[in-house]
């Protein structure tokens, strides 16, 4: 569902304002896109219009994450498994999540992801030394 981001056609106190709210509508550069959330799963990607013809890529499911290795200086694949810390929000681990500085149980050991995947697109992260 879209959320509105217009001015309100009531005061605080509760009455109704004048001009233009009575006539003027929605706009659509005043509603915001709908809230997707990337999850762990098989891998899907939707491609979002945005204003004068740009596109944006977020990420709705994906198994693979790019983890680079500070210690080597090389950066590899490895496959997701669950989330296990969320900072952006505690409900976030239980529904497997994937926001950015979330940390991530992989093959490789635990991940902190780097990227936006509603943003960027695509999931890189760092690996965290235990």
């Amino acid at each position: 569902m879209a959320h509105w981001h217009g001015i309100s056609r009531r005061k605080p106190t509760g009455g109704r304002l004048k001009r233009p709210n009575r006539y003027r509508g929605k706009r659509r550069t005043e509603i915001a896109s709908e809230k997707q959330f990337a999850t762990i799963g098989e891998p899907v990607r939707k491609v979002y219009r945005k204003r004068s013809g740009l596109q944006t890529v977020r990420i709705l499911a994906d198994e693979i994450v790019n983890v680079n290795d500070p210690s080597k200086g090389i950066t590899k694949q490895a496959k997701l498994v669950t989330v296990v810390d969320s900072p952006a929000d505690v409900n976030y681990v239980r529904r497997n999540i994937l926001t950015k500085g979330a940390v991530v149980e992989t093959d490789m050991g635990k991940v902190r992801l780097t990227s936006r995947p509603g943003k960027d697109g695509v999931l890189n992260g760092v690996l965290l030394v235990e």
